[in-house]
């Protein structure tokens, strides 16, 4: 549970910085592991447990840190298994979270702000605004809280920044949650191959994020052209397709690494078979797969999703000019939990 207090939770350090603060105060840097593998692999909640440690040292830990975790107040379930998690933090405000059954293994799609400054007109967090970014404690604390969650039957395997916010705005903060998320010895140790950051196309971040970290990258594209897209996307008036395709080529992918292209289908906006050769054309030469999602319509917003036969001759094209496309039809839609659904504060209200 998140409290108020002053101490810091331990989760927003990473185990150089928990290592030299450690050492400032005369206690072996190896401790910082040992205390980490207690959070993380343990899952401890306090620092009396942790009894490969000295009484000295857990009182020093006790003093100056929190292991916070998050206030759980709602958990909706869909039909197709999929779990939305509403999350309150210290300060009252709300984030979401997602678990979403595939066959074998789920995946957790989650927040990295609470709102966001975007302004995407098909995605419903945007209608809420920006609030704060997410710390590195409270992104991990998603993972790290849902994965002691008894409920689930099939390992989580996949992590995906696709929730509330915008990865790339926040960062700092998100690049050091996934140090921890993908850190074998002392973290949560998930594969860096099973993690993935989506983009609205913040292209002043890409390369360091490519630089700076090993997982997926996953851009949110939705349209073909510079009229559509700053209609969908205010972001395209400052990072127009040109430039972000632009550094999507020079991006730092691993070897036989693909970057996801996601296209949003919208009825008579971006969902016509000269979309979809423009789509082909823009996207030529690059590793890449597509995925269509068409649209999910939710209460207030004109856009409607298109026929299936539309999405299917989008597909279809794509297909014909040699691309990988998936078309994704978003889970959790009968709790609002799909792409583009979630608004925490919403939710929050309605208690």
């Amino acid at each position: 549970m998140t409290t108020s207090t002053n101490k810091t939770d331990i989760k927003d350090l990473t185990r150089e910085q928990l290592a030299s603060w450690l050492e400032d105060r005369g206690v072996e840097n190896y401790r910082a592991g040992q205390i980490l593998k207690w959070i993380y692999s343990r899952q401890a909640d306090t620092f009396d447990i942790m009894t490969d440690l000295g009484k000295e040292i857990r009182e020093l830990l006790s003093l100056n840190f929190t292991i916070n975790r998050l206030d759980k107040i709602r958990i909706e379930k869909s039909q197709d298994g999929s779990r939305k998690y509403l999350f309150r933090l210290g300060d009252g405000n709300h984030i979401e979270s997602v678990l979403i059954p595939e066959k074998d293994y789920y995946t957790l799609c989650i927040s990295s702000q609470v709102g966001c400054a975007q302004g995407c007109r098909f995605c419903l967090t945007a209608k809420g605004g920006f609030v704060r970014n997410l710390s590195k404690g409270e992104i991990i604390a998603q993972v790290r809280d849902i994965l002691k969650d008894p409920i689930y039957s099939k390992p989580i395997t996949n992590i995906v920044f696709m929730g509330m916010g915008e990865p790339l705005a926040n960062f700092k903060n998100v690049v050091g949650s996934i140090d921890t998320i993908t850190d074998a010895d002392s973290g949560l140790g998930f594969s860096s191959r099973r993690v993935t950051v989506s983009t609205s196309g913040l292209v002043s971040k890409l390369s360091a994020l490519g630089n700076e970290t090993r997982v997926n990258l996953a851009v949110s594209l939705n349209a073909t052209d510079n009229r559509t897209r700053d209609f969908l996307m205010p972001v395209n008036k400052k990072y127009p397709i040109e430039e972000l395709l632009d550094a999507c080529r020079r991006y730092n992918l691993r070897p036989g690494g693909k970057i996801t292209f996601e296209y949003i289908l919208i009825k008579g906006i971006n969902d016509s078979a000269e979309d979809a050769n423009r789509l082909a054309e823009l996207l030529k030469g690059m590793r890449s797969k597509i995925n269509l999602i068409p649209f999910n319509e939710h209460e207030g917003s004109d856009f409607r999703r298109p026929e299936e036969s539309v999405i299917n001759n989008f597909r279809e094209i794509l297909n014909k000019k040699g691309y990988t496309v998936i078309i994704r039809h978003s889970k959790g839609q009968d709790i609002s939990a799909a792409c583009g659904q979630l608004s925490a504060n919403r939710l929050a209200n309605s208690k």
